[in-house]
């Protein structure tokens, strides 16, 4: 009987050979389906350095603006000496609020 008993053994692992085939292919199909074509790919990579351009743009013009404020050099001093910061922040946090050394003070402050 034990010739019977490994005949029956290879039918279910045949069996279990195939379900596992079947079961394979289903995932393998999955992941194909799943995967990029490479136009897809390509038209996202041209929106991301689109973007990253535009967002280069907008931090020159910006740049150009604050540049353009004009402010009074002893209100940088004073800032920059009584808050303890860099001139260079303290400059810019003057040009953010339009010259306005009151606000500019009360946002370093808060």
């Amino acid at each position: 009987m034990e010739a019977g008993d490994g005949g029956v053994d290879r039918v279910v692992d045949s069996k279990d050979l195939q379900q596992q085939s079947k079961a394979f292919d289903k995932l393998t199909d999955r992941v194909e389906d799943r995967q990029l074509d490479s136009s897809r790919a390509q038209s996202a990579m041209a929106s991301i350095a689109a973007s990253a351009e535009a967002e280069k743009n907008a931090m020159r013009l910006r740049e150009k603006e604050l540049a353009a404020v004009k402010i009074n050099a002893a209100d940088v001093d004073i800032i920059a000496n009584e808050l303890e910061l860099d001139k260079k922040v303290a400059e810019r946090t003057l040009r953010e609020h339009k010259g306005d050394a009151v606000a500019a003070i009360r946002s370093l402050l808060h």
